[in-house]
């Protein structure tokens, strides 16, 4: 195998029982360093930024409003939150819990792919889009001519086929619709500077045909001192399920669209609109914010790659990852 080819800069060896107030660029103060006559911040975070998302939870426990919604699962819910993750030296995979990191890649890969096709990741032992998949739940949304499994123009559809007429899974719309992913990765290579580097999954006129309306629906790219950051709304963040996959997903976005494009990560800025924790959660995430977190894991490409749609999950790799043991939480569908 080829060298590995690491996307940040060298750092020291990560411990598991190392102090997570030390150490790592996220748990400084927001410090300058002189490089090429720029002063270049290192970090956002004045703490380890797995901080971010747990002060985030207890905030909505203690003072979140309880509301009802489709799911019959209350939630305690605050609307408008925000976390800030560096991507310089260490990848925000979190570690009070174990994060299903295959599941991250995988599923990013086939939002990639444009797939909409659930037992593509079911054939890999991936199931988070089964039950929105199965026949019972799809039936429940009036989509009773539809195969099972058929998601509908989910994500990846509207990634890089956005406005095309949706037909079902197996319909091969190359040329089709616009190609949101490969126009946000051109106009960073030739217009950096550009504040239209977006990309929506949030199309009105598909929303009735999809299994699930997106959650984390518009995505921004800014490109400053030779690093890529991405910020992300998110109009409906379940806090104990979904918010630990979606950082770590959009931080891998990051470092890939970063890698094809020649530069270095810097930011994965995360917008909470109904930042919300299931009632049933409530527990589960009781006993993680007992946890001190560890020192975040590195992500290194294993190959040069120069096209977003070459990547494989063999690509990647996460070195020095400690987290806690996994902690369950039953999913509100």
């Amino acid at each position: 195998m080829s060298a590995a080819l690491d996307t940040r800069m060298p750092e020291s060896q990560d411990k598991e029982n190392s102090d997570p107030n030390q150490n790592k660029s996220c748990q400084q103060n927001g410090t300058t360093h002189e490089q090429n006559g720029h002063y270049k911040e290192t970090s956002k975070c004045k703490r380890h930024c797995e901080y971010n998302y747990l002060e985030a939870v207890q905030e909505i426990i203690n003072h979140g409003t309880r509301k009802s919604n489709r799911t019959g699962v209350d939630t305690l819910s605050i609307f408008g939150m925000q976390m800030r993750f560096s991507l310089r030296d260490e990848f925000p995979l979190l570690t009070t819990k174990r994060v299903f990191w295959r599941g991250v890649a995988e599923e990013l890969l086939w939002f990639i792919a444009g797939c909409t096709n659930g037992k593509r990741l079911s054939e890999k032992g991936i199931h988070i889009w089964d039950a929105n998949g199965s026949r019972e739940f799809l039936d429940s949304l009036g989509h009773t001519q539809r195969e099972e499994g058929d998601l509908g123009p989910v994500y990846g559809f509207q990634w890089r086929h956005f406005g095309a007429e949706y037909k079902d899974m197996h319909t091969d719309y190359t040329g089709q619709g616009v190609d949101q992913l490969k126009q946000v990765i051109e106009t960073i290579k030739t217009n950096p500077d550009d504040r239209r580097i977006i990309m929506s999954a949030w199309n009105p006129p598909d929303l009735p045909k999809m299994a699930l309306p997106p959650c984390h629906a518009f995505v921004q790219f800014y490109v400053t001192n030779g690093e890529l950051s991405c910020q992300l709304y998110q109009r409906s963040a379940d806090m104990g399920l979904g918010v630990p996959f979606n950082i770590a997903s959009y931080s891998l976005l990051t470092y890939m669209i970063a890698h094809v494009t020649g530069l270095k990560p810097g930011d994965f800025v995360h917008t909470l609109g109904d930042a919300h924790v299931y009632v049933n959660h409530i527990e589960p995430l009781k006993e993680q914010m007992k946890r001190e977190p560890r020192s975040f894991p590195r992500l290194v490409f294993k190959r040069q790659v120069a096209d977003i749609d070459d990547f494989k999950y063999e690509d990647f790799e996460i070195e020095d990852y400690h987290p806690h043991p996994k902690i369950s939480m039953e999913m509100a569908v």
